[in-house]
């Protein structure tokens, strides 16, 4: 038990420890995930209100500053909370034997820096296409993905507006897809990742681009948009599930865009029911509506 109580203080002081290096800016600045966010962020910003799709809509948007906030929270201090949990469980899975090199399908380590990052992009992204699905398709996991769904005005900020048992879905799925490749990162995984944003974050944007032919391969704003569209085709739980990617959706057949004046209503039938603060957000989902 003490080794446990041990990782897990470990883990979170680290964890700690990173983040305010980050902050304080002693870690390198390519790869300083608090500062990159935020450059990324006031510059998409920036591109909204240079460039705004919906022009009646204001640049501190309906819950800007709640958005804001989950930014930093979902990618930080919760980061900080959860370290320790993943801890123990990794070595929970090594004393049953459960090593990220028993599970590797492929060896990347020979590979050229591009192929390795591309396939690395590739893999975790249809892992997250794939959860995405499910949190649209099974009621328990909808319940917590309406908080994302409940913007009503879309901005850039709405792209990590999620509830933290999200981080719970998502974070063991990737770190499933890391062991795939052979049960590590790629040491330049930090282009992956700061791509990954600023993707998202355009799709969120109030911006209209679709990258013309490039749109049967990147998500982008427009066909986003739809994925956030109150009414949805008959019959269907959702649309346009892509997170960078797009190619998964007209892959699968999930694709829908009907137009592109950006003017769709948001949200999702019930909707009013979803609180209004973030602590009330905080706790939402855990019980039928």
């Amino acid at each position: 038990m003490e080794q446990y109580l041990d990782a897990f203080i470990s883990a979170f002081n680290g964890t700690v420890n990173y983040t305010w290096k980050a902050i304080t800016f002693d870690v390198p600045w390519y790869k300083n995930y608090f500062w990159g966010l935020t450059a990324i962020s006031l510059l998409v910003w920036l591109l909204e209100l240079l460039f705004p799709w919906r022009k009646n809509q204001s640049a501190f948007r309906k819950d800007f500053w709640m958005d804001a906030f989950y930014m930093y929270f979902n990618f930080f201090v919760f980061a900080i909370v959860i370290s320790g949990v993943y801890k123990i469980l990794g070595l929970l899975f090594a004393e049953f034997g459960i090593k990220a090199e028993s599970l590797a399908l492929l060896n990347t380590s020979g590979w050229p820096v591009w192929a390795e990052l591309l396939v690395f992009f590739i893999l975790l992204d249809f892992v997250q296409w794939f959860t995405h699905v499910c949190l649209h398709k099974f009621p328990a996991l909808w319940r917590f993905h309406q908080v994302h769904h409940s913007v009503k005005e879309m901005g850039f900020a709405a792209h990590l507006r999620y509830h933290w048992m999200e981080n719970i879905l998502y974070k063991p799925l990737k770190t499933f897809g890391v062991m795939i490749l052979g049960g590590f990162e790629p040491e330049q995984a930090y282009i992956v990742h700061f791509a990954a944003i600023a993707i998202g974050h355009l799709n969120h944007a109030n911006i209209k681009l679709s990258y013309g032919p490039l749109k049967y391969i990147f998500n982008n704003p427009v066909m986003h948009l739809y994925h956030h569209a109150y009414t949805l085709p008959k019959g269907s739980f959702g649309v346009n599930f892509g997170i960078s990617l797009s190619l998964w959706d007209y892959i699968f057949k999930t694709n829908h865009i009907p137009e592109d004046s950006g003017l769709v209503p948001l949200g999702y039938p019930g909707d009013e029911k979803m609180p209004s603060s973030f602590w009330g957000q905080l706790f939402y989902g855990f019980k039928k509506n």
